[in-house]
């Protein structure tokens, strides 16, 4: 498996933690902590989007 780069968790109310993390190929990916062997993957420029609509309040309307 590729070399990923995890950042530590980010954890929210109770017990959900995600990790994000890259490779050295430009990919991104995203897990549930304690489960990174069964990440999502996309490119870099993929989260980024992701990252900004979320800050952006875009999905808000998931909560």
């Amino acid at each position: 498996m590729t070399d990923i780069n995890w950042e530590e968790p980010f954890c929210g109310e109770g017990a959900n933690c995600f990790r994000i993390g890259t490779d050295p190929e430009g990919n991104a990916y995203i897990a549930v902590a304690g489960q990174e062997d069964r990440p999502l993957t996309d490119s870099r420029e993929a989260l980024r989007a992701l990252i900004h609509a979320i800050k952006a309040g875009e999905v808000d309307h998931l909560l």
